[in-house]
């Protein structure tokens, strides 16, 4: 007999059901690649959303964004199209399957959603859902959000897709965590770039338009759809000076109170804030709706000067610890530049002061004293010629006369000076006779005589200028005059405001109820407005009132 050996057969290991094919774990390794090959977050995720879909051939698939108080923060949508989304209405926030996902922090595979205890249905519109694979995406060891797929292709997602598909989410974590990183990076590079541009322009700049020019640099350069700036008016109001962006036209020059807003409590902490919203309405009547919004104190050392804002549509993406801590450091950068323009105004300011007096002192002791020595030999000289020659030497000498008034009244205006926050009266009635006078062909003549700037007050100087307002709008409606004056002088204890034009004159029988109104601001203060007016000689009206008001000031 001969003995004969069999060889035992290599028989192969036991595979496990369901495991992963070469293909799919060729699949996986794709889309893993598609997810850490790009550092933009907002496309991250959406590739995330993406390659899980393909992955596991589910006809629907979310990332929802887990917010700060175990929320849904965002939810990013593949598959369902913007059309029906919007018929559906407010995203989901995280109840039923979903909220499962967040509380359990462990993967949640269903046959049939509609047959899950947890579930709570679909709101109206919502298209038919039935399988669901729902993972977490971890970041470290933190829970940054979850996938979630639904409706399979093959019926039913199995054990081999919730093992590719939590793979895929370990991935996806890094990915997350590459981008964040890469995004805070853009943020303080985008930051810093404006913080720079804000500095150097703030340097070209006067004190009056620091604020424009922060909010337009600010609006150029900041990834935002709204940006204002909020100016304090009086104790318990902010106003908004300035708006770039949706609604600027609605919003330019709108006041509302302090109490209860982000932009109050920004001031009041000195701290850069941030909310996720602002509905439409909640600060003031006719205010868009905002979404995610940053309010940035801006402070010029104790004085306040205003709030910077910085907002986003409501379903803008949110402004990151990143941006706050930006946001922080550029208010604390805009203050000390704040500082150093007030600084620059003051010693504009002392310059300015200085050569004021300079030239006052010039004018009182050469030029004046030169034209009052002029006048009087003028008038020896007129006392040894005929009669004619000496009636032209006297009307010189009352132009010198005139000249040297006019100098005293620039003496005094000079040595007035300027004083931070407010107007001289010259200053005001200027600017009013340039913006009622802008189109007409024929400049305003316009004369003061003596130290108005350093008397009048008390409300007086709001009454002149809205007296001269009205006066010069009456002239431009009706008037159709060439010429127009403006003379302010003092007299004794009073002051006089005289507008005259060689117009058509006031007809008879028509309605004064501008001059009513003037008349008796007038009255109220225990003076006098007098009219003349013809058709040949135009109208002049001259409004007096005593520089000491009997009644006190208007209200």
């Amino acid at each position: 007999m001969t003995d004969s050996t069999v060889e035992p057969k290599e028989v192969p290991a036991a595979t496990p059901v369901d495991a992963p094919s070469d293909e799919r774990l060729s699949d996986l390794l794709i889309a893993s690649t598609s997810v850490v090959e790009r550092l933009d977050l907002e496309v991250v995720l959406r590739r995330i959303v993406e390659a899980g879909m393909t992955l596991v051939g589910a006809r629907y698939g979310a990332l929802g964004v887990i917010s700060p108080d175990g929320g849904l923060e965002r939810f990013i949508h593949v598959g369902i199209d913007e059309e029906s989304a919007k018929h559906i209405g407010h995203l989901p926030v995280g109840l039923g399957v979903l909220g499962a996902v967040i509380t359990d922090r462990e993967p949640i595979r269903a046959a049939h959603l509609g047959s899950d205890p947890r579930s709570v249905g679909f709101p109206a519109h919502h298209p038919v859902m039935d399988s669901f694979l729902g993972v977490p995406v971890r970041v470290g060891s933190h829970i940054y959000g979850n996938l979630y797929l639904t409706n399979a292709e093959r019926g039913t997602f199995t054990a081999a897709d919730q093992e590719l598909v939590v793979a895929l989410a370990a991935t996806a974590g890094i990915a997350i965590e590459n981008a964040r990183m890469y995004d805070s990076a853009r943020t303080r590079e985008i930051w810093n770039a404006t913080i720079a541009d804000v500095m150097s322009a703030m340097l070209d700049v006067d004190g009056a338009n620091v604020l424009d020019v922060i909010a337009a640099r600010v609006a150029a350069l900041i990834d935002a759809d709204l940006v204002a700036v909020a100016v304090p008016l009086g104790a318990h109001q902010l106003i908004l000076s300035t708006v770039y962006g949706i609604s600027a036209a609605e919003l330019q020059g709108h006041a509302y109170a302090v109490e209860g807003t982000l932009t109050g409590r920004a001031l009041r902490t000195r701290e850069a804030l941030s909310v996720q919203n602002e509905p439409a309405d909640t600060i003031f009547d006719g205010q868009p709706a905002l979404g995610p919004t940053v309010a940035i104190p801006l402070y010029a050392a104790d004085e306040a000067l205003g709030v910077l804002m910085v907002s986003r549509r409501p379903d803008g993406r949110a402004f990151t610890a990143a941006d706050l801590e930006m946001a922080f450091a550029f208010a604390t950068q805009a203050s000390i530049a704040l500082e150093v323009v007030r600084a620059r105004e003051d010693r504009k300011r002392a310059e300015t002061t200085r050569d004021r007096a300079r030239i006052a002192r010039d004018l009182h002791d050469h030029v004046i004293q030169r034209l009052f020595g002029t006048g009087l030999a003028l008038q020896a000289v007129s006392a040894t010629v005929d009669r004619v020659a000496s009636e032209a030497i006297e009307s010189q000498i009352d132009v010198i006369d005139a000249a040297i008034k006019d100098i005293r009244t620039a003496i005094f205006a000079l040595g007035s000076g300027e004083r931070r926050g407010t107007k001289r009266l010259r200053d005001r009635v200027l600017d009013v006779v340039a913006e009622v006078s802008d189109s007409w062909m024929t400049p305003v003549r316009v004369a003061f005589e003596g130290p108005l700037d350093n008397v009048i007050e008390d409300g007086l100087d709001d009454d002149l200028v809205a007296v001269l307002r009205e006066l010069l709008t009456n002239v431009a409606k009706h008037a159709e005059a060439e010429r127009v004056g403006v003379v302010i002088q003092l007299a004794d204890d009073r002051v006089e405001l005289t507008v005259s034009d060689d117009g058509v004159g006031i007809p008879h029988g028509v309605t004064r109820s501008g001059l009513a109104n003037i008349a008796e601001r007038a009255r109220l203060r225990a003076g006098s407005c007098d009219v003349v007016s013809s058709a040949e000689a135009g109208t002049s009206v001259r409004w007096r009132v005593p520089i000491e008001p009997s009644t006190g000031p208007l209200r």
